[in-house]
This record gives structure tokens, C-alpha cells and sequence, in this order.
């Protein structure tokens, strides 16, 4: 059994995954968009049409899936955070300094009683990360 996040990017999705990208090495390893779904399923919108309906992103060793939602509807991110751990604390920095830019940060990174850093914030997307390295 697998259970992975599943995050709606409310028509950000292209946006978003440049900036993992950037940020954590994020890759796209399936991708279907709404104009692609199948003959019989309802068509979307035009402005809708090269949105993303599902994809599988890979970080890491972790994967999650995610997609542009659907047309009209607002996400939010409540109630849980991702989470980047497993890299040496100068990495960690780079990529908590990096998720702020444009972001809110509610917990700086810094050395803590568990941890050689760890850090809170809500990105551009309004996704909440911790950032957690251990060594």
C-alpha cells in the first residue's frame, strides 16, 4: 500500500512544477492534460483545455501526484504540510530560502533541540512546508 499527497494547484500547475523543479529537481513523470481525456468524457472549457487534469511528479525518492483541479473551484492547502528531510543542513537552507521567495515563513530555519536545521513556511502556491535535516 501507497498513500502520496495529491495537490490541486488551481490552474498554477505548469507554474508550480517550474519552481519545484527549480527548487528540489522535481520531475513530471506522467502528464495528461484536459484536452487530452478521452472521447465521451466532458470537454473542458478553452481556456480550461491545457490545464492539467492528472500527473505523477517525482522529488527525490518520493513521489506525489497533482494536477490544475478543476475549472472554477479555489484550492486550499489546510490541514496538512509536505516535508523535505534527508539532506544535509547547507541543502536544507538553500531550499527553505528558496520555497520562501514569494512565501510566508512562520518558523525560521535555524538549529533546533532535534534537528541541525528546520523551518516553516507557506510558499507562492500556499502550500505549507517544513524543512527538516537532520545531519
Amino acid at each position: 500500500m501507497q498513500v502520496q499527497p495529491y495537490l490541486d494547484f488551481g490552474g498554477r500547475f505548469d507554474e508550480a512544477m517550474a519552481f519545484y523543479g527549480k527548487v528540489m529537481g522535481a520531475k513530471v513523470t506522467f502528464m495528461m492534460r484536459y484536452k487530452d481525456a478521452p472521447e465521451g468524457q466532458p470537454k473542458p472549457s478553452p481556456a480550461w483545455a491545457e490545464k492539467v487534469m492528472h500527473a505523477n511528479i517525482q522529488v527525490g525518492d518520493s513521489q506525489f501526484m497533482a494536477s490544475d483541479g478543476r475549472e472554477g473551484q479555489t484550492p486550499a492547502f489546510s490541514g496538512f504540510m509536505m516535508s523535505v528531510g534527508d539532506v544535509p543542513n547547507a541543502e536544507g537552507q538553500r531550499i527553505f530560502n528558496a520555497l520562501a521567495e514569494g512565501g510566508q515563513v512562520f518558523m525560521p530555519y535555524q538549529k533546533t533541540f532535534w534537528a541541525e536545521g528546520f523551518g516553516m513556511l507557506v510558499d507562492r502556491f500556499g502550500m505549507t512546508w517544513m524543512v527538516n535535516c537532520e545531519h
